[in-house]
């Protein structure tokens, strides 16, 4: 009979970002087992270490702080204005973006109050900068905005409660140049986040309908969608547009190759892609 790892074996060996083919390891004997998991551990614990004095004495700043910093800087540089508003959204503005009490979403947001949430995504407080944006600038406005946003999520290990999202949008396009201008802005960010191999694909969103998702292997990095588009209406918005929006966390991990986001969460557990209980 093959013997596996035990459980307890198996999430240690996980936690540490051991690969497939060896989680899947089989053995003869649980003394050779038990033998193979100490020396494996050890080996693990040493690398885990040496990443974290690398940390210490040459990054200092983990891959999530670093990434950000370097896209905020590819996007100033590429004409885009960086903009930063209240974590705290209004019901109202939710509703506007059809996220009322009958949307699927509506049950993932955190209310804090009967009308104020932590918002979900950064897309309402964007609208509501670009209605005098518009006005006041000439067109196309470019801007981006990078903050923490909070879902109730249960949809698996690649979702987060708190996560970090960068959301771009660039108004007053001519309406040939959407599509160009989306795939122009989507390999700006992939490849500043250091991934080279990803490919776009049509899918559908909770909140856009129809989106094209910015995808590394298995892993959605982002999606973008264009418009004009029905949820322009509210807000009076008319003009022509290309957005994106990406998950820092999930840049980290497609550019580590990781398969564990919480690695690269805000945590108190990890650390620059290295779980602490070592």
């Amino acid at each position: 009979m093959e013997i596996t790892w035990t459980n307890a074996q198996k999430q240690r060996l996980a936690a540490f970002e051991a690969g497939a083919d060896c989680l899947n390891k089989t053995f003869s004997s649980t003394v050779e087992r038990n033998r193979s998991f100490l020396e494996l551990e050890k080996e693990l614990v040493a690398a885990a270490k040496k990443q974290l004095c690398r940390l210490r004495e040459e990054t200092k700043r983990p891959l999530l702080s670093r990434m950000e910093s370097e896209l905020v800087s590819a996007l100033t540089r590429a004409g885009f204005v960086q903009v930063s508003t209240p974590i705290m959204m209004s019901r109202r503005l939710l509703a506007r973006m059809n996220i009322t009490e009958k949307h699927r979403l509506f049950d993932q947001v955190y209310w804090v109050s009967k009308n104020k949430s932590l918002r979900p995504m950064l897309a309402p407080n964007l609208y509501y900068l670009l209605v005098d944006l518009l006005r006041l600038w000439e067109k196309p406005v470019s801007i981006f905005e990078i903050g923490s946003c909070f879902r109730k999520e249960s949809r698996g290990a690649q979702h987060l409660s708190e996560f970090t999202m960068l959301n771009l949008v660039e108004m007053g396009l001519p309406l040939e140049q959407r599509w160009s201008r989306l795939k122009e802005l989507a390999a700006l960010v992939v490849e500043t986040a250091g991934i080279v191999r990803y490919e776009l694909v049509t899918a559908s969103s909770e909140v856009y309908g129809e989106t094209v998702d910015v995808v590394c292997g298995e892993l959605e990095l982002g999606s973008g969608a264009m418009g004009p588009h029905p949820l322009d209406i509210p807000w009076g918005i008319t003009e022509n547009w290309v957005g994106l929006g990406f998950g820092l966390e999930r840049l980290a991990m497609a550019a580590r190759k990781s398969n564990n986001i919480k690695s690269y969460a805000k945590s108190l557990s990890y650390l620059d892609g290295v779980r602490l209980n070592i």
